[in-house]
């Protein structure tokens, strides 16, 4: 055989990881991977976004791909999940389930440690679910309403409060509300919501800002009370508790979106095939009923309209933590 004619190693890897990529292709376009997927998520088991992605996990197995597996991977406030898609070939076969804040906040409060762009380095599939978050006090607090807590506020010296986490959504919408009306507000942290509910109760805090479904169950057994939600309206399950725009602070609003993303550069047809998958998945009754039992709303979006949201959000939340001045870093 003439000896130009021979293939070397490196054009068959080349060639090899070729084929790869086309079956991958011709697999999404068929509605499938022919392979195991992988959902990578920035938490321990057992929170709302591992529950998020085990809950879609389920369902795209069989209609995205043979299999798809959870890879928890927690560290570096879900930094470390991001950077492991970010690394990963663009083939599909690798997904990050994750709150929007860690592309669209994260960035902003560690500029010098975060090692992706959570716009250039992502391709978005669509949202999952939507979590609001609620203000709340010890029912023992003499406020009982968001307006008497403010203004009890205003006489105060400090007011310890807590969030899910330094840096969080939470956590910024307390330190913006704090800023807008002239209150000294300190953050405490813990090691989880349960933890501050129960230095609330003892008075060791004087409010909580945490996600709903944390909230609910305390507010209805009477240990303590809600005073506004961050979500544009009010919840089902508990309508008697207004929203902090009806209560004249509409800049206090925001949902958190759990959402799909893959690797910059996936492939158009392995997006579609996805996206489709997922949508397929948020109709499932019970499904639903799980997301709504967390205080979570079933929610899903074009790849287009999660690109727009996540540029918006970015620009939203620069803003948001130069005003309030806070930095992990």
């Amino acid at each position: 055989m003439n000896r130009s004619m021979t293939p070397t190693r490196r054009q068959i890897l080349a060639g090899a990881a070729a084929c790869t990529l086309i079956a991958a292709g011709a697999s999404a376009q068929s509605g499938m991977l022919d392979r195991t997927a992988r959902i990578v998520v920035g938490y321990p088991g057992g929170g709302a976004a591992d529950i998020f992605a085990r809950l879609y996990a389920e369902r795209l197995a069989g209609s995205y791909a043979p299999g798809v597996i959870v890879d928890n991977r927690p560290g570096a406030s879900a930094r470390l999940a991001a950077e492991t898609v970010r690394a990963a070939a663009p083939d599909g076969a690798t997904i990050l389930c994750t709150p929007e804040s860690v592309l669209t906040i994260t960035p902003h409060i560690y500029p010098s440690t975060t090692r992706y762009d959570g716009l250039a380095d992502f391709t978005p599939v669509s949202a999952v679910a939507s979590v609001p978050f609620a203000f709340c006090i010890a029912a023992s607090h003499p406020a009982r309403s968001l307006d008497e807590f403010l203004a009890w506020a205003a006489r105060q010296a400090d007011i310890p409060y807590s969030s899910p986490a330094a840096g969080s959504t939470p956590h910024l919408l307390a330190e913006l509300m704090a800023k807008q009306r002239s209150l000294k507000m300190t953050h405490v942290s813990y090691r989880g919501t349960g933890a501050a509910l129960v230095d609330l109760q003892a008075g060791r805090i004087a409010a909580v800002m945490a996600t709903l479904g944390d909230l609910v169950e305390p507010h209805r057994a009477g240990t303590l009370r809600i005073l506004a939600v961050t979500s544009p309206e009010r919840m089902p399950r508990v309508p008697e508790v207004p929203s902090f725009a009806e209560r004249g602070l509409p800049d206090i609003t925001g949902e958190t979106w759990n959402i799909l993303v893959l690797p910059a550069k996936a492939p158009a047809a392995i997006v579609a095939a996805l996206h489709a998958a997922v949508v397929q998945a948020a109709g499932d009754e019970p499904l639903r009923a799980r997301l709504q039992q967390m205080e979570a709303k079933p929610t899903t979006c074009t790849p287009a309209e999660l690109a727009e949201r996540l540029r918006a959000e970015t620009a939203r939340w620069k803003d948001i933590v130069r005003a309030v001045g806070f930095t992990g870093e």
